[in-house]
């Protein structure tokens, strides 16, 4: 009986020990603090008893941040000035949105806008809503027509003359060739027919007509041999004609 008395006035002594000890250590900031008595260590958080101010570090998140001053180990966390998560600028948090746009996009059909041009609307223009008739292009010039050819240029080539039977009349053999771009369809050859006398004198000029050789193709020739007649009573016995010139009309 007398071992056990001893036994709990010891323990009981050391006990005191340890209240005075840890009193005395407490007193002032930055001295340690004595353990007292030889119980398991308790693992479960202890909420603070008072209002408690986080301040980050050089971007870094506290430890502790994301629990309130009042909330249990289960509740939801509270957001802290700085540094909590979802904060632009912090390790984790979603780009900012560029200014005049929405979380949904810019995409066609989600309503939302950004600051970049629509796709497919040149010059970031609005392109017409889906239903509009969009505006008519401007007329088009008529197409040039092509140039007219040139017109025909028919010339009259050198008279080759032969007498006849008659002697007022000869045959004369002429070529007529179209220089020009456009074909002769019609027109007429006129001759100058000279009455010349016994001693060689021009006494008078006739004119006769004569129809081209038509068509005349542009660039092609054609010759064409024509008998050229007077007035019998104008060639007298002992005269002649000759026909010296030709002009065409067409």
């Amino acid at each position: 009986m007398r071992r056990r008395k001893v036994g709990y006035g010891l323990a009981g002594a050391a006990l005191c020990l340890g209240g005075v000890l840890a009193a005395c250590g407490g007193g002032n900031p930055g001295e340690g603090y004595v353990a007292v008595g030889a119980g398991e260590a308790t693992t479960a958080p202890v909420a603070p008893s008072g209002d408690v101010v986080f301040v980050p570090l050089d971007g870094a998140t506290p430890p502790g941040a994301a629990a309130s001053s009042g909330g249990s180990a289960g509740g939801s966390p509270a957001a802290g000035p700085s540094g909590a998560p979802g904060t632009p600028g912090m390790p984790g948090a979603p780009e900012a949105l560029p200014a005049g746009g929405s979380g949904t996009g810019g995409t066609s059909g989600t309503g939302g806008t950004s600051g970049a041009p629509a796709p497919g609307s040149p010059g970031g223009t609005t392109p017409a809503a889906p239903g509009t008739t969009a505006p008519a292009p401007p007329p088009q010039p008529p197409p040039s027509s092509s140039p007219s050819p040139a017109p025909a240029l028919l010339s009259v080539g050198e008279l080759l003359r032969d007498i006849t039977e008659k002697r007022w009349c000869e045959k004369v053999t002429v070529e007529f060739r179209n220089t020009g771009g456009s074909p002769v369809r019609s027109g007429t050859v006129t001759f100058e027919t000279h009455i010349i006398g016994a001693l060689g004198i021009d006494w008078a000029t006739v004119e006769t007509d004569q129809p081209l050789p038509a068509p005349i193709a542009a660039g092609a020739a054609r010759t064409t041999a024509y008998t050229v007649c007077v007035d019998a009573w104008r060639v007298p016995l002992g005269m002649h004609i000759e026909t010296q010139d030709a002009r065409a009309d067409y």
